[in-house]
Order: structure tokens, then sequence, then C-alpha cells
């Protein structure tokens, strides 16, 4: 039997009001697909009490820690399970989500950008959904440059929220002068299997932005986004093989955020 080496990169709890199982379950359906471990990523809490109706609330926040060591406990010796965050980011946010950060012993953590969310939209859209796209890339960018983050994740979501008004070509100089900054920054971006279930269907993101991605040798992580135990590694053979055709060789993970890479054959050849 071949050594598990994959871990899920991206997962929730239902502490995050749109998710279900525990961690314990989804590291379960981890050990089936032959998976080392889980890093559990539930949406952080913000202040203000900013889109609370899609995360964690600040007195969420040592439940969540607790039940993250339950299960890395409960599935010692058989999944790794580790604890990590995905955390929303826009301009202003900083100084909280540096203090946020260190508050916990994270092994990976997400930077996220969500157009679809209320407190987010009632900031940055003004009526012009090109424009709203254009911001979308500007805040991704900021998001590697301000180092809080170890990954930026489903990192074209912005096109299943102005979907009718998503054209590639046209917003395309304004996302390569964003991977450029990202490159720069040395942040890894992810290739979310989720994004087949979405408005446009097909992972985030696109396969031209991962030609993109590669050509600037910007790192790259696997995530199925999971909120079911079941979707756990959800396509991530699809994901490898359009990695490949995309030029990546290898796919990453990070672990006590330290990335960790994978020949993608290897990687392929662990999974059940």
């Amino acid at each position: 039997m071949t050594q598990p080496l994959l871990y899920e990169s991206h997962m929730h709890t239902p502490l995050c009001r749109h998710a279900r199982g525990e961690p314990e379950e989804y590291a379960a359906v981890a050990q089936k697909r032959g998976l080392a471990g889980i890093i559990v990523t539930c949406h952080n809490p913000l202040p203000h009490g900013w889109a609370q109706g899609s995360r964690m609330y600040p007195n969420d926040w040592e439940n969540y820690l607790q039940i993250v060591e339950r299960a890395r406990n409960e599935w010692a010796g058989r999944v790794d399970v580790r604890l990590g965050l995905e955390a929303d980011y826009w301009p202003g946010l900083e100084p909280f989500l540096e203090e946020q950060l260190q508050s916990a012993d994270f092994n990976h953590v997400l930077g996220s950008v969500h157009p679809q969310v209320g407190d987010y939209r009632a900031q940055f859209w003004m009526g012009d959904a090109r424009e709203y796209q254009r911001t979308y890339f500007e805040h991704l960018a900021m998001a590697a440059e301000i180092g809080l983050f170890d990954t930026l994740s489903h990192p074209d979501l912005v096109k299943n929220f102005t979907a009718d008004a998503w054209q590639l070509n046209e917003i395309m100089p304004d996302i390569r002068r964003a991977l450029d900054r990202i490159a720069e920054a040395g942040t890894a971006m992810e290739l979310n299997t989720s994004g087949r279930h979405k408005t446009i269907p097909e992972m985030n993101p696109g396969f031209e932005i991962l030609c993109e991605m590669q050509a600037r040798g910007i790192p790259v992580t696997l995530g199925a986004d999971a909120h079911d135990p079941h979707r756990v590694a959800e396509g991530y053979e699809d994901a490898m093989t359009i990695l490949q055709r995309a030029g990546y060789e290898k796919i990453g993970f990070f672990l006590e955020r330290k990335r960790h890479e994978l020949p993608i054959a290897e990687a392929r050849a662990s999974l059940r």
C-alpha cells in the first residue's frame, strides 16, 4: 500500500454556520481517501460583528481550538489532524488579523477575499461589476503583500458573483498585474476543487489563470473547501491533471506555516 502523503488543506466545521460534520468525520473520510491528514480551516471571527452569518462568532474561538485538539487526539497515529484558519481580508483589517493569527499555533492560514459577503460588498460595491472585479484582484494582491497568509484561497471567486459581467480576456490585464505582485510576495495560491459546484462550474482559479500562475513560479496548494465530510479530497485527481496541463510538476501543503512540496505523480499515486 502506498504511504499516505497528502493533506486536505481547506475544510470547515459547523461553527462557520454553513457546514456540517465534526472534524472526526472529516478525518474518517481522509483515511479512506489515503490522506496523511487534514487541516481544519474554519472561517475566522471578524470585528464589529461583520459577516457573522457565515463564520465563527468570537465566543466560538476557544471551542474551535478544543474541537480540533479533540479530533487530533482521537485520530493520533491514523490521520494527522492540524489546526488552521481561513481568514477574511480587506483593507483595514491588518492589525486585527495580525493579533488574531498570533493567538494560536496555526499550521496553515488561508487568506480569502469573499466578494459575496454583505459587509465587504457594502464597502466596495459601487454599482459596476467590472470595477468590482478589479477591486477584488487588487485586494487579493494586497492580501499577499501584507505577509500574514500562507495561501490565497479560491483566487478567482469573484467570477461566480459577477458572472454576467465575467469576460476573462478583458479582466486578464488586471489579473496579471495582481499575479506579478503575488509572485513577488512569495505567497502560494490554491486550486479549489469546490468551484465545480458554483455558478461558473470550474475549479477556482480557471485554467488560464493557473497557466499565468505557473509562468510566474507561484506555488500551488490543493483544497476541496469541504463543508461536508464526503467532500474531503473531492476532485483531487482531476485537479492534478489540470495542474499538470498548466505546467505544474509539484503541489504543496503547509504544516507549522512551512510549505512542503510533493511531485504530482507521487501525490496522485498515494490517493485511494
